[in-house]
């Protein structure tokens, strides 16, 4: 079972909560989109899932109704009292906390887990990329975002949305759009459309290169990406650098795919 658009506004009023814009707060509604969703993640018995802002509970319902245990981290201290109400003799474990400032390691230890959410839209991609970075016990995620977002996760060399995050999430795993979500199915409703995107973690980085190094020059390539490259990497990436790794200078950053990145950022610990 899963919670109705009844059953949520009358929770939402039963405790006198009203959405925080601030926290980027947008309860899923719809059972048969969180249904859809645990089936995405495919998850069941023995799996562990960690869900960020869970709400109310909707989807930490259809998820517990898999068989797999759950970890729910919610920073509102009133939603926590609701959860502990909708989730309650569920394997399910709610933790008042901030996503963005946990110590996951402490929290999680070993894996496998999988993240299942839907993600306030105000943290979701600085989130997403420092669970790839920091939390490999972590190996799959299935995050509702923002279409806008979505498109910025899974961008590759040449689309409009292609940027560092990008580039972050193809280092660390394949990501792919696998669902749409309208509008109609959140309260309050946004006014944007969301997207489902699955991310697997790769067994290694998919290339092998000091990540600051590659970072530090992706981070300054789009920083000023409407600057050629021998100018947003100056001081960075001389033109030696360039031509070791047979990178153009007058390419600009949005041009770069991943080995490219990789390839410029070896150059430069040779050639500076």
């Amino acid at each position: 079972m899963t919670l109705t658009r009844t059953e949520v506004r009358a929770l939402l009023d039963r405790y006198g909560i009203r959405p925080k814009r601030s926290l980027g707060q947008n309860f899923v509604v719809e059972p048969n989109t969180v249904r859809r969703i645990a089936e995405l993640a495919a998850v069941g018995a023995g799996d562990r899932v960690v869900e960020i802002g869970p709400g109310v509970g909707s989807l930490t319902l259809a998820l517990a109704e898999t068989g797999a245990s759950v970890t729910a981290v919610e920073i509102d201290d009133v939603l926590v009292e609701v959860l502990a109400e909708t989730t309650a003799g569920r394997d399910v474990v709610v933790l008042h906390a901030d996503a963005m400032s946990v110590d996951w390691d402490s929290l999680l230890g070993d894996g496998p887990w999988t993240l299942v959410a839907n993600l306030p839209y105000n943290i979701s991609v600085p989130l997403v990329c420092d669970l790839l970075d920091g939390v490999p016990g972590i190996v799959r995620m299935l995050v509702m975002v923002q279409k806008e977002v979505a498109e910025r996760l899974v961008a590759v060399p040449g689309d409009a949305a292609y940027g560092l995050p990008s580039v972050k999430v193809a280092y660390h795993s394949r990501a792919r759009i696998v669902g749409r979500v309208p509008p109609s199915a959140f309260l309050p409703r946004p006014r944007v459309d969301s997207a489902l995107v699955e991310l697997e973690r790769l067994a290694a980085p998919a290339v092998a290169v000091d990540p600051e190094a590659l970072f530090g020059l992706v981070r300054a390539g789009f920083g000023q990406r409407r600057k050629m490259l021998r100018r947003s990497l100056s001081g960075l990436a001389g033109a030696a650098a360039f031509e070791v790794a047979g990178v153009a200078p007058t390419a600009r950053a949005e041009e770069l795919g991943l080995d490219e990145w990789a390839s410029l950022a070896d150059a430069t610990a040779v050639a500076g």
